[in-house]
């Protein structure tokens, strides 16, 4: 069982910067970013595998940054150039796979981003 704790998160103004941070209890292949916006889907944000392999989905792409310090079984989130449209509850997520699988094993318990105009 790995566990998944977030920080970062809050509130800023469109065109501002937050940085999301996410530990895992263990090491862990793969590791991700959600983001669930009221009344909308559950978003896939972006995702990281322990070699390095990333990706973004289109809406964040140019924007948002995924790292990991694989020595600390952190990823971050950095995430510039916010818009409104960017507000949701962040997630992290964890599994084995980072394709292919029906859905993410771990996740954390997901941090409010809020972006005003």
């Amino acid at each position: 069982q790995v566990q998944l704790v977030e920080s970062g998160g809050g509130s800023v103004q469109a065109g501002g910067s937050l940085r999301l941070s996410c530990t895992a209890s263990g090491f862990i292949y793969c590791m991700a970013w959600f983001r669930q916006a009221p009344g909308k889907l559950r978003e896939g944000v972006a995702r990281i595998t322990s070699e390095g392999t990333t990706y973004y989905a289109p809406s964040v792409k140019g924007r948002f940054t995924i790292s990991r310090d694989s020595t600390k079984n952190t990823v971050y989130l950095q995430m510039n150039s916010l818009k409104p449209d960017d507000t949701a509850i962040y997630s992290c997520a964890a599994d084995d796979l980072c394709w292919g699988q029906e859905g993410f094993k771990y996740w954390g318990q997901g941090t409010q981003v809020t972006v005003s105009s």
